[in-house]
């Protein structure tokens, strides 16, 4: 086998220090994600070694700063503030996605188990299952 040159070595250790480092996932899922629904802004920021992502602003917001989770399926939590609501919590990083978490979705106050997958800088994909197969996935795109 012939050895390799000093040169090759060089320029190989050159090309992956240049190469982009990838962020780890919860670098890339933190910050401000605009929801297809209701004009949704969810801001996800780190909880211990998990994430959590609260509802920030909304339709139902913007109408009224005052708008309560009206449709929770639990009759003693429908007093609650729809402004700075917990939605999504108890993620756990699995590459490069969060898996095993929760998400709720203050429209038909449901709760569901989640995945969270970035989708490039400025996309993710949320997939929320009652259980599999019956799930759902929306797109979130970053706010900058």
């Amino acid at each position: 086998m012939k050895p390799v040159s000093p040169r090759v070595v060089a320029v190989l250790t050159l090309m992956l220090a240049a190469a982009p480092a990838r962020a780890a996932p919860a670098d890339a899922v933190l910050g401000r994600w605009a929801t297809p629904s209701k004009h949704g802004v969810v801001e996800i920021t780190r909880c211990g070694a998990s994430i959590c992502g609260r509802l920030v602003n909304g339709d139902d917001i913007r109408a009224n700063a005052d708008a309560r989770d009206v449709n929770n399926r639990n009759v003693a939590q429908r007093t609650r503030r729809l402004k700075d609501l917990t939605i999504i919590q108890g993620f756990r990083p699995d590459g490069d996605k969060w898996t095993d978490g929760s998400v709720y979705n203050p429209e038909d106050g449901g709760t569901y188990h989640g995945t969270i997958t970035i989708d490039g800088a400025d996309a993710l994909r949320l997939k929320g299952c009652i259980f599999w197969p019956l799930c759902k996935t929306q797109t979130w795109t970053r706010l900058r």
